[in-house]
């Protein structure tokens, strides 16, 4: 059987901002954590080895990389080319200039004749000469309007009318290739695309210019043993019943938050006409975790947040602290001491949200259909404002009085209405 290592969306050079220079090597510690589990994908094919490598798209978050991402990855890919093992990088939508114009990123390999390396970036078969037999790939770029259609063809159109006129112009054209295989070869269909059953990931955050939806029916035809996909960063495989198994890898590292609950890795199989054996391999990329706290209710807010932080795995984590409260807590909140205990961190955010008092749900003993007296309003009230405990007996008393004719109405004024009209103007509503 043909052993093949398929990966996508590497975005070498993503999430900076969630990184920090290393003082060693002078690079963003995020640009070192994508080029460690490349090379943990690469590592894999040669030891292994594998026959040839599928790239499915989206190397850089776009066609214009620095240098020396762009030496970063050549780095690792050269490695594959030095051990003899075919690979073909298909061209993303993040590998392409602006609406296609202008090249992509990754026909440099090309243009350097790069031993074994294909540049998939037009709908094309490949037949690949292997160790263990002869295997044909066709190539489906990221394509784009300007790609099939012309201005005069899509004016006036809606974006639907478009879609539909774009898979009209695709589905004879990947018809032509498919009428041109070889029966008697094993065929992988390698594609950057949105499929309409697939889950988003981050990248619909990151999408260069607009693509369209590629209907699950030109994907699942019996002429195709595997269908590799590129471009969604969530691990899935979108024919279950494996025939033929219609998958994208996923993204290699996580690019945000966004992705903070995925799993990444690459697929490994095992391919022959008729039979395909995968797997979905792990990769240890480095975990995101968000801290989500409500402390607008916390008698001391401080504390509540450092045992929150305290409770949860952080070392060498990247973290999103978000905490509700509200802006008379603030002078509560130590922010040296949670930049303290955070410090562990690969690298860590803190987002406060300040709470709005006009937003606060009403009470459920004052819900409707209740029928509470004036006195017990109050009392109810007061006992879900822990900021007015201090002074819940003396407002209970001076209630008290202004519903036994205002006895005391000048301590009234002179003691609660300075420091709290608000809470006044409720008791009278």
């Amino acid at each position: 059987m043909i052993k093949i290592l398929h990966l996508s969306d590497i975005h070498l050079g993503s999430g900076f901002s969630h990184g920090r220079i290393n003082p060693a090597t002078g690079l963003n510690t995020r640009l070192e954590d994508f080029v460690k589990t490349l090379s943990i994908c690469i590592d894999r094919a040669i030891s292994e080895p594998v026959d040839l490598v599928l790239f499915g798209g989206d190397a850089f978050p776009d066609a214009t990389p620095p240098p020396y991402v762009h030496e970063a990855f050549a780095g690792q890919f050269r490695r594959l080319a030095d051990a003899n093992i075919p690979t073909i990088l298909l061209v993303g939508n993040h590998d392409q200039h602006s609406q296609g114009n202008g090249g992509a990123s990754l026909c440099i390999y090309r243009t350097l004749a790069v031993p074994g390396f294909i540049v998939g970036d037009r709908i094309k078969t490949h037949v690949i000469p292997t160790i263990n037999g002869d295997i044909q790939i066709i190539t489906l770029p990221w394509l784009n309007r300007s790609t099939l259609l012309t201005r005069p063809e899509t004016e006036g159109l809606s974006i639907d009318e478009i879609n539909r006129v774009l898979i009209e112009k695709l589905e004879p054209a990947l018809e032509g290739e498919i009428r041109q295989l070889n029966p008697k070869l094993p065929t992988i269909l390698l594609a950057h695309l949105m499929a309409d059953r697939a889950t988003f990931g981050a990248e619909k955050f990151l999408a260069v210019g607009k693509g369209f939806t590629i209907p699950m029916s030109l994907l699942i035809r019996p002429e195709f043993d595997y269908v590799a996909l590129g471009h969604v960063h969530k691990h899935q495989n979108l024919n279950p019943n494996n025939q033929p198994p219609v998958v994208y890898p996923g993204s290699i590292e996580r690019v945000d938050f966004g992705e903070e609950k995925e799993d990444k890795g690459y697929i490994f199989l095992e391919i022959e006409k008729g039979l395909v054996n995968w797997q979905f391999c792990p990769l240890p990329a480095r975990p995101f975790r968000t801290i989500n706290l409500d402390v607008s209710e916390q008698e001391d807010p401080q504390e509540y947040i450092l045992k929150a932080i305290a409770k949860k795995e952080i070392k060498d984590v990247v973290i999103r602290l978000i905490y509700k409260v509200r802006s008379e807590q603030l002078d509560l909140i130590n922010n040296n001491e949670i930049h303290e205990l955070l410090a562990v961190a690969h690298s860590y955010t803190i987002r406060p949200e300040l709470v709005s008092q006009l937003a606060r749900p009403r009470l459920p003993e004052l819900g409707v259909g209740g029928s509470l007296d004036p006195l017990e309003a109050l009392k109810a009230y007061l006992d879900n404002r822990l900021d007015l405990k201090e002074l819940g007996p003396d407002m209970l008393e001076a209630a008290k009085n202004l519903l036994n004719g205002g006895q005391d109405e000048d301590w009234l004024e002179s003691e609660i209405l300075p420091d709290e009209p608000p809470v006044l103007a409720e008791l009278i509503s």
